[in-house]
């Protein structure tokens, strides 16, 4: 009988801080966006993966205080985003009305991914993105 053989994505990180201003946004997502060509990501999940970058910072910045760290990690085909600040108070999807023009951003994060939560601290929130052959199954 001869062994099995496992053949594993290597895992890969990209870290940053962002400077704690809503016109910095785009500088993560622009950062995201090229980390995410490095690694072969395709298109529409690195499109995905970049709104999702652009809500958590912003919500970062816009809520929590301190600086705002950004990481993206890929492992095993599966990614993952985590953006942290020094606000202790956990995100949380917020009832936005119709006419509201703010208030989804974590409503469109929990829509594109597989889970997402709050560190037990309540200073990170995460989001991942299931890997490659779960995504393709379910389409």
């Amino acid at each position: 009988m001869s062994p099995t053989v496992l053949l594993t994505q290597p895992s890969r990180c990209f870290e940053t801080v962002v400077v704690p201003e809503l016109a910095r946004v785009s500088d993560a997502r622009r950062s995201a966006s090229a980390v995410l060509r490095l690694w072969n990501v395709e298109a529409c999940l690195a499109d995905d993966v970049q709104l999702v970058v652009s809500e958590l910072v912003a919500n970062a910045i816009e809520h929590g205080f301190g600086r705002v760290a950004l990481r993206i990690t890929e492992e095993m085909g599966s990614i993952t985003v985590e953006v942290s600040d020094a606000n202790r108070a956990p995100a949380r999807i917020r009832g936005a009305q119709l006419d509201d023009v703010r208030g989804r951003g974590l409503a469109i994060v929990a829509a594109l991914v597989q889970s997402w939560g709050v560190s037990e601290g309540g200073c990170t929130t995460w989001a991942t993105f299931p890997p490659r052959e779960v995504r393709e199954r379910d389409d």
